[in-house]
């Protein structure tokens, strides 16, 4: 357990770092990483960088019906995301399993401005949300596609 001057520089190293990335990253990304993680309450998160408030927020959500062809949707064709895909499939003798994968979405036809952003923010953004077992960093749809996520899986 924190005691009160802990916690105090817990924070304050927390704006510390978030201040030196240049880009927040919004109290409601994490708790909706962990309802994804811990309860299964989504299948997948689309975050968005505002560039006006420097904060990463939740753009979309998906409910736990929705599949891999309503997550790619809410991709942008032209601007870079972030997003988390709770991944479940079958291993070779039949148990279910899933993997989260943390995609990192920057288009070919994206803005340079953009993609720069989104670059320089990743990893800071990344280390925010505890429990991503799986990377990926796609520039058009093939490189993200199911058979992508199915050998990444194991």
């Amino acid at each position: 357990m924190l005691d009160h001057n802990c916690f105090d520089f817990v924070c304050l190293s927390i704006s510390q770092a978030n201040a030196a990335s240049g880009m927040a990253v919004h109290d409601d990304c994490k708790l909706r990483f962990l309802e994804l993680k811990a309860k299964r309450t989504h299948r997948f998160i689309v975050f968005k960088i505002e560039e006006n408030q420097k904060q990463v927020i939740v753009e979309k959500l998906g409910e736990p019906a929705q599949g891999y062809e309503d997550f790619t949707a809410c991709l942008p064709p032209n601007e870079c995301r972030y997003a988390v895909y709770d991944f479940e499939y079958l291993t070779e003798g039949n148990v279910p399993k899933s993997r989260i994968f943390f995609i990192a979405w920057s288009p070919d036809t994206s803005r340079v401005r953009n993609k720069m952003i989104y670059a320089s923010s990743k990893d800071r953004f990344k280390r925010e949300l505890d429990g991503i077992q799986v990377e990926l960093q796609a520039t058009d749809p093939t490189e993200m596609d199911l058979d992508v996520f199915k050998s990444r899986a194991n």
